[in-house]
């Protein structure tokens, strides 16, 4: 029976990405052993993961977390975070490794030169070729994502004009020019004629306030107020989801939900879109919509995010056409409905 070692360290929407890697390897390689290795903080994103056999946390002190690992007897490491540390990890462990293509020169050359010479391949295809070697292929059924029974929230725990639907507004991000500015919220929120829950951690509990505010019957804000894998049980309980480019986009589309995308100094162009697998497509059609601003000469100005606009003038959101997102989410609540 083969053991494999999984690494992905963070953060929570690249761990998504990884799913597909996790259930083709349990389910085509004969008698895989499949643990995972991840950030404590993001153990939660697989922790009920049926496809996984364990989950090991990153620790602090190295060798302990080097001795735990040496003790499983894996056979194999695949490597899908591919940094600094997990070339330490792999030299420590002295184990056949099968790491993932970053294409971090592509990604350097679209961003500083902003030449597209990204493959046009999406990213959860290339980590399925890190494991091509064992014989595993892509099985068209997207990405997974598990909650357990105490992260179900009763409809009683949201306002009673939520509880025949929502649309989630997932105002979060990790880096500010992956976010809508705060006056671009607020105008979405009033010109949807919809009821909206906004989700986001306790960090954004501050600005949900304030885009609640501009009509507090039909906005409920729910940042802060549930833990991650409860705020996924809201986005699963959705009629759809807008939401910038960041973890709840792809769990949205593990889930199987339509999604508006918007993107700000990252693109589409990386090959992080939500990904739904060929199975679903092939009865679906495309279930998600991109909202971007085109034509514009400094983007992307960063493969991950940034913590303000290098230019001053954030254009790739405060241009973002309000109206044009407004029609694509009514589009496809009239498509639901």
């Amino acid at each position: 029976m083969p053991k494999f070692l999984i690494v992905r360290f963070s953060s929570i929407g690249d761990i998504v990405l990884t799913t597909p890697v996790i259930r083709c390897l349990k389910t085509q390689v004969e008698g895989a052993v499949v643990h995972f290795l991840v950030k404590p903080q993001f153990r939660q994103v697989v922790e009920h993961n049926p496809y996984l056999d364990k989950i090991h946390v990153l620790q602090t002190n190295w060798d302990a977390m080097i001795d735990e690992l040496q003790a499983e007897g894996f056979d194999y490491i695949i490597d899908l975070h591919h940094n600094l540390r997990t070339l330490r990890l792999k030299r420590s462990l002295k184990l056949p490794a099968y790491s993932f293509n970053k294409l971090n020169i592509e990604k350097f050359i679209f961003v500083k030169l902003k030449w597209n010479v990204m493959p046009k391949v999406h990213i959860i295809d290339r980590y399925l070729k890190t494991v091509e070697p064992f014989g595993v292929k892509n099985d068209g059924k997207g990405m997974d994502y598990f909650i357990g029974p105490n992260d179900e929230v009763p409809y009683s725990d949201i306002p009673a004009a939520h509880q025949l639907g929502y649309v989630a507004l997932v105002i979060g991000a990790s880096f500010k020019t992956k976010k809508l500015p705060i006056e671009k919220l607020q105008e979405l929120c009033r010109k949807i004629h919809h009821p909206v829950i906004l989700l986001g951690g306790p960090e954004e509990a501050g600005e949900g306030d304030m885009i609640a505010s501009v009509d507090p019957i039909k906005i409920y804000n729910a940042c802060g107020k549930f833990r991650l894998n409860e705020s996924v049980d809201l986005v699963r309980k959705s009629k759809l989801v807008i939401a910038h480019d960041t973890g709840l986009m792809h769990i949205a589309a593990a889930l199987k939900k339509q999604v508006i995308a918007v993107w700000g100094s990252t693109t589409p162009s990386f090959g992080m879109v939500p990904y739904y697998g060929d199975n679903h497509l092939l009865r679906h059609g495309r279930p998600y919509d991109d909202v971007q601003v085109h034509k514009l000469w400094c983007r992307p100005c960063t493969k991950i995010g940034r913590d303000k606009c290098p230019q001053g003038h954030f254009k790739c959101m405060k241009n973002i056409n309000i109206d044009e997102l407004v029609q694509k989410a009514e589009a496809r609540l009239w498509q639901r409905g």
